[in-house]
């Protein structure tokens, strides 16, 4: 079984910040295999370039790949926006292309403290 996980919990992790991971995200973090998608490598870079993550993204992706085994997931782009196009609950562009990205992995789990995400994915997990 699969999950995703999102840009704030990806950042949680590579911070070493998973004391404000919940006990029900850690149990699936420790589950299932972890997935990103790409359009988290690019919220990560947006976020550094604010300032508001310390670390760049490829420095996160580095680190989740080489201590969690999470990888980057190979759905096709196209069929990924198309889903997103059906994500009308939000205007945030990442969150309708992160969520799309779990439902096209057959509705994976994405594990996500978004509480926006939670009430509008059913897979979601925190």
């Amino acid at each position: 079984m699969q999950a995703y996980i999102d840009t704030q919990v990806a950042v949680r992790l590579a911070t070493g910040d998973s004391k404000k991971i919940s006990r029900a995200a850690r149990s699936a973090i420790d589950r299932y295999e972890l997935l990103l998608s790409p359009m988290v490598r690019v919220e990560l870079e947006y976020l550094f370039e604010l300032g508001r993550c310390p670390l760049s993204s490829s420095r996160v992706l580095d680190f989740l790949e080489s201590t969690c085994d999470v990888k980057v997931c190979p759905l096709p782009f196209d069929r990924v926006a198309r889903a997103a196009c059906h994500e009308s609950w939000t205007r945030d562009a990442f969150d309708r292309l992160i969520v799309a990205h779990a439902r096209c992995a057959a509705d994976a789990y994405l594990i996500t403290a978004d509480e926006m995400i939670r009430a509008n994915y059913h897979r979601a997990v925190w």
